[in-house]
């Protein structure tokens, strides 16, 4: 399990380098799109390759940062039930998921997304739009973010039964909304007392 362990750690760096770094793409998009409306204001021009590239951006950041927000254990799930579970229950059910639901579903489109982006490769796609952007990089970025994800579902699998076996420290102990609402009403009491 030490080696698995170790992969997972590799896992989870590589995917907490690439999360951090494209977080700054969603900078950059909103940078594009300004100077795009700016110049299309005072100049009373625009381009669909400014448009497509703040498209780009915007799903690049998205799609390569969905395994960071996985790591970060930041995804969407609805708590109203899972909360009330024991924290060994919440693991149970996160792995399950993982292994039933997130890996077929991510090894699954990217299977299929591996000729959607080589056949738009090959055939040096362009976009339809008069001065758009060639197609293939947009493409590639969907084939990315998906096996970006099934890496760092791999890597939460590892993980949710290390935590199980007692191998490891849970890295994101949950705390309840009732935990939550109940700490900050003794701090809003402290603050009123003081």
């Amino acid at each position: 399990m030490a080696f698995l362990l170790a992969i997972s750690r590799g896992i989870d760096r590589f995917n907490e380098i690439i999360g951090r770094g494209v977080a700054w793409l969603i900078l950059l998009s909103a940078l594009v799109s300004a100077g795009n409306a700016v110049i299309r204001k005072v100049l009373n021009t625009s381009s669909n390759a400014w448009l497509e590239l703040q498209w780009y951006l915007f799903g690049a950041a998205f799609l390569l940062a969905a395994a960071y927000t996985l790591k970060q254990n930041e995804h969407i799930r609805i708590d109203i039930l899972y909360g009330t579970f024991s924290r060994k229950t919440q693991h149970l059910i996160d792995l399950f998921g993982h292994v039933f639901f997130l890996m077929p579903f991510v090894l699954l489109m990217t299977w299929y997304f591996w000729p959607y982006f080589t056949q738009s490769f090959l055939n040096q796609e362009v976009s339809t739009n008069a001065g758009g952007l060639i197609i293939w990089p947009a493409k590639f970025l969907l084939l990315a973010g998906f096996v970006l994800l099934s890496i760092q579902g791999v890597s939460e699998i590892i993980k949710k039964i290390a935590i199980l076996r007692g191998l490891m420290e849970d890295p994101h102990p949950f705390v309840s909304a009732q935990t939550l609402a109940e700490e900050e009403a003794l701090a809003l009491i402290q603050d009123i007392k003081k």
